[in-house]
């Protein structure tokens, strides 16, 4: 339903070299026949062939993804963004998950290794199992940390890769054209803010591949052939994230409707073919993924609809005309109340470059695509401002995703990352604008690169990407590195850390990580439903704790509170729910004085053990006690 797709089948193009989508490059390709009439040493000198360039592109991103992560490169284990959150905990806990399912057959949609004994259902907490699976080598070897920080690189390379190669066969002849394009959909300021903590969303790499599957049905021959490729690709998707995929399949729908709003004509060829290999697409991929659908929405501890915490979550409209916080030109300061928080920074494109995106769709306003590219960004940049529509945080009307909140399955989307759509739309849209100023031959050629040239820099400069900033975070303790909680804590029983795991403490999360998550413990960082009632809606941890509660309000005043028998009885009655075996205080802990007295209060005196207060509470906790 595209100019990218000038055939009346579905077959893909083999390379730049051949087809009606190949690539135009200044120099073309030498083929067999003028092999023959040019000089051996002509034949040997170096030159840019379509394939050394797309090496060298693919290389510039990966170069690119390392300066981004390179503060965290330096020591892994021992840096985290400095804009801290508890997602890499979390996501190094998922990765060690993913060595159990490999290395055990442990059961992958479910675990108990936290929030036990009820447990946590990780098919509703993108476990991000496609991710996981294949890092297993470099968790095994290296740990959970280097796969993080591997996967965060990764992500940004290749979806910029991806996103290139769809580009550069499909859509635009110039490289330069796509790999503009490619640059920012992996480097764009939205995609910068994710690399802090999220892998799952920053790994689009099969985003654009199931975009251009889907285009190819609206004129495919063969679409049983097609429909079952796209299934392919969205069960893969499924397994990194599936509200990103949501987003995907929202905006092809958007896009094609857009294109025949324009063009009628077109439904009348593409429908059939469309709608035949949507539902091969539907019945195949529903059955892969059946049965973790079933536990993601009727299995244990699942729930239903997102925390009120973040089902608010919207851009502020003044954030679109903001550069991002992991910028050149960002200021951390300024985009504090433009976006729920810096790792939700999903628009921030800077003045220069929304004036350029806006003066593109203007300039190639007689395109259909460009119409259709712009209908679909703006789209979801409204759907984007959430439910209160704001300007420098000053509310104005309410938004229409007020009255789509409550929708099955959108009600468990974030409508900030709405913005990520609108971010891979301005991309497109680079590319198209590098491909038509390439083509014009208003000025001589060389005039025409100069203006392309000082066009991208006055509008990517300022957002380029920047090192993430990265502060320390405590190393693990000795007393799990060294094996010696094995002598305490049984299958059955947990390592209780002080303060208790939470979402504002995961530091726990990471030590069982680094052991392959061999002991369990209680609570965590995940979406379980409220109370621990499988069905209720999610919110953020598993049942509410009164331990946990009390030891984090020592933590933050410094305070030793006085409890009374009552309050005892009731904490060693969530001791003995965990099926507790140890009690485990690292001694630099913040506050750890006032925590030690606290504990003692419960389960008596402490006893140091390498570097960690240790309670041995088995006797207390037992069954029979």
């Amino acid at each position: 339903m595209t100019p990218a797709e000038p055939r009346g089948d579905s077959t893909p193009d083999a390379d730049a070299s051949g087809g009606p989508l190949s690539v135009m490059v200044d120099e073309p390709p030498v083929t067999a026949r003028d092999a023959e009439t040019v000089a051996p040493a002509a034949r040997r000198r170096w030159r840019w062939t379509p394939r050394r360039l797309d090496l060298a592109v693919y290389g510039v991103f990966l170069l690119a993804a390392l300066w981004v992560t390179s503060g965290i490169w330096a020591d892994p284990a021992g840096r985290v963004a400095a804009l801290y959150s508890s997602d890499p905990a979390q996501v190094q806990f998922f990765l060690a998950h993913s060595v159990r399912v490999v290395l055990h057959g442990e059961f992958p949609f479910f675990t108990e290794q936290f929030n036990y004994p009820d447990g946590v259902n990780l098919m509703a907490n993108t476990a991000i199992l496609a991710l996981g699976i294949p890092m297993v080598p470099v968790t095994l070897l290296f740990g959970p940390a280097v796969s993080f920080v591997t996967l965060v690189t990764l992500g940004l390379a290749g979806t910029a890769a991806a996103w290139y190669r769809v580009l550069s066969r499909h859509l635009v002849r110039h490289r330069l054209a796509a790999a503009v394009g490619g640059w920012f959909c992996g480097f764009s300021p939205a995609m910068l803010s994710h690399a802090n903590w999220h892998p799952n969303i920053i790994s689009q790499f099969l985003l654009p591949f199931i975009v251009w599957r889907v285009l190819v049905l609206t004129r495919s021959t063969r679409p049983v052939r097609d429909g079952a490729l796209l299934a392919l690709l969205v069960t893969a998707q499924a397994f990194v994230n599936e509200e990103i995929l949501l987003f995907t399949a929202l905006a092809c729908g958007v896009f094609l409707v857009a294109v025949v709003v324009q063009q009628r004509e077109r439904w009348a060829a593409a429908w059939r073919p469309l709608g035949a290999g949507l539902a091969v697409c539907a019945v195949l991929a529903g059955a892969l993924l059946a049965y973790p659908l079933w536990v993601q929405f009727a299995g244990p501890m699942a729930y239903h609809g997102l925390s009120d915490t973040v089902r608010d979550y919207g851009n502020d409209i003044a954030a679109f005309f903001t550069p991002g916080s992991p910028t050149l030109g960002g200021n951390e300061r300024a985009n504090v109340n433009l976006a729920p928080n810096y790792s939700e920074e999903n628009a921030f494109f800077g003045w220069s470059l929304s004036l350029l995106a806006v003066g593109i769709v203007v300039w190639l306003r007689r395109e259909v695509v460009v119409r259709a590219l712009a209908a679909t960004g703006l789209f979801f940049a409204v759907l984007s401002l959430g439910e209160r529509v704001s300007w420098w945080d000053r509310d104005l009307i309410t938004g229409p995703w007020e009255l789509l909140v409550k929708l099955p399955l959108l009600d468990a989307v974030v409508p900030t990352r709405f913005g990520l759509i609108t971010t891979v739309v301005v991309g497109v849209l680079l590319a198209l604008a590098v491909q038509r100023a390439a083509a014009l031959r208003v000025v001589e050629r060389r005039t025409m690169r100069t203006l392309t040239a000082a066009g991208l820099v006055f509008a990517l400069l300022p957002i380029a990407p920047m090192p993430l900033r990265v502060t320390t975070r405590p190393a693990v303790p000795k007393f799990i590195t060294a094996d010696r909680w094995r002598q305490y804590v049984g299958p059955d029983q947990t390592l209780v850390s002080v303060p208790v795991p939470a979402m504002g403490n995961t530091d726990p999360m990471r030590w069982a990580a680094s052991t392959d998550l061999a002991f369990k413990i209680p609570g965590g960082y995940f979406l379980a439903p409220r109370n621990g009632v499988t069905g209720d809606p999610g919110r953020f941890g598993g049942r509410p704790s009164g331990i946990g509660e009390l030891l984090a309000d020592v933590e933050a005043t410094g305070r030793t509170p006085k409890l009374d028998d009552r309050q005892r009885r009731r904490f060693l009655d969530e001791l003995r729910h965990w099926r507790a075996a140890i009690v485990v205080l690292p001694l630099n802990e913040q506050n750890a004085e006032p925590l030690r007295r606290t504990v003692e209060q419960l389960v008596g005196p402490a006893r140091q053990e390498l570097d960690v207060w240790l309670w041995d509470v088995r006797t207390l906790t037992s069954q029979s006690a």
